[in-house]
């Protein structure tokens, strides 16, 4: 039987990624003692009232169909959270998806077709690949180098651009790295969008997970409203991501355009979630500020810990909730060195899932507690001393 075009360029962009993490589950529940520090899912609960207002939603009789751009009440607490940060966004600029990755691939397959290029630096989150080509569009990588902390530089992508590019997706801060770029920065690469017409997409989904500073985007720049469209969620700052919410804030017309791939893909998101999500963002919970300490502490400790360590460099993260740390120095490449670490009781995600830029480095997730971060240093460096 014959499948569509999308089906081969999706084909080796999926879950083969997380092949390590898949194995690494496997053996868990064949009783293996493993340390996930694979895939970023907090390891503290949503606030309990997100779960009691969710609850409530549910009993109220919001099962229903939704709207297909947002929910009236959601889409009011993204127009004051966003209107803070640019005084002309109002209820046409926004669209309601459910989660960061549903928005990027919607995004993504409204603004880059059949031979477009995206700009994306290397590395990139192990997704990123697959909703660039999911519309026939292929990716432009900008390397992302340690000497300027993976933060990308406006230099390398001005000499990153091809005529067929129309994009840049831009993430920060930054999964793989934890890099957080810099206002300055920010407006350097925002000029070099606008002298080539290209669209900014901002994968902003750890904006409030910056351990020191603040936050800066291209969305609060009035001279780019036209070309950035700026995407997050719950997922991550309220330790939320099995509830799916997220949402696009760009220029109306963009949203327009976008409503009805939308709406053919999902025709809105769980009303009792938007609810939530509403009435979340305008409570100021104390979740991400938790979030942003424990991080913070344990991104530290794993970096004195892998630091001591011969032939290991891990790159302490300025936000997010990994730290990525280089292996070459041990004469193993970084798929190599996750593979035999599970053997030692240790999963990781290879940098190799993150683009060819990270063939020689892993992730390790921040997320499992103290004492665990503890023992995986040590399992760690008893791994690399047996090579």
């Amino acid at each position: 039987m014959r499948f569509a075009a999308i089906t081969e360029r999706l084909a080796d962009t999926g879950g083969a990624k997380w092949a390590v993490h898949f194995r690494a589950r496997e053996l868990a529940g064949q009783g293996v003692d493993i340390i996930e520090l694979t895939i970023g899912e907090p390891d503290q609960p949503p606030h309990p009232s997100l779960i009691e207002t969710c609850h409530q939603a549910m009993l109220a009789g919001r099962t229903r169909y939704a709207d297909g751009r947002g929910e009236p009440a959601l889409l009011e607490a993204l127009v004051e959270r966003y209107a803070k940060r640019r005084a002309d966004v109002d209820e046409r600029h926004i669209l309601c998806f459910p989660g960061t990755q549903t928005a990027l691939f919607a995004t993504l397959l409204g603004l880059a077709g059949d031979g477009d290029g995206v700009l994306v630096g290397d590395p990139f989150y192990a997704t990123y690949q697959g909703v660039i080509a999911a519309g026939g569009a292929h990716p432009v990588r900008v390397p992302l180098r340690p000497e300027n902390g993976f933060r990308l530089q406006a230099d390398d992508l001005e000499a990153a651009i091809t005529p067929a590019c129309r994009v840049l997706l831009l993430n920060s801060p930054h999964n793989p790295t934890g890099a957080v770029l810099s206002p300055a920065e920010i407006a350097a690469i925002g000029a070099v969008c606008a002298a080539h017409d290209l669209w900014m997409v901002c994968d902003e989904v750890y904006e409030d997970l910056v351990f020191d500073g603040a936050f800066a985007s291209p969305f609060d720049d009035p001279a780019l409203a036209e070309r950035v469209v700026a995407l997050s969620s719950i997922s991550k700052s309220l330790a939320a991501p099995g509830f799916r919410s997220g949402w696009a804030v760009g220029p109306a017309d963009f949203c327009d355009r976008i409503l009805p791939l939308s709406e053919v893909m999902l025709f809105g998101n769980q009303p009792f979630i938007a609810d939530m999500t509403a009435w979340a963002l305008r409570e100021n919970l104390p979740t991400a500020a938790e979030l942003r300490q424990t991080y913070k502490r344990r991104a530290a400790l794993f970096s004195e810990r892998l630091s001591a360590v011969p032939g290991l460099h891990p790159y302490p993260p300025k936000a997010g909730m990994f730290i990525i740390t280089d292996v070459a120095a041990t004469g193993l490449d970084g798929e190599t060195f996750a593979w035999r670490l599970l053997d030692a009781g240790v999963a990781v995600m290879p940098g190799s899932s993150f683009g060819a830029n990270a063939d020689g480095l892993i992730r390790l997730s921040l997320t499992v507690p103290d004492s665990a971060v503890e023992e995986a240093c040590e399992r760690i460096a008893a791994f690399v001393a047996r090579l």
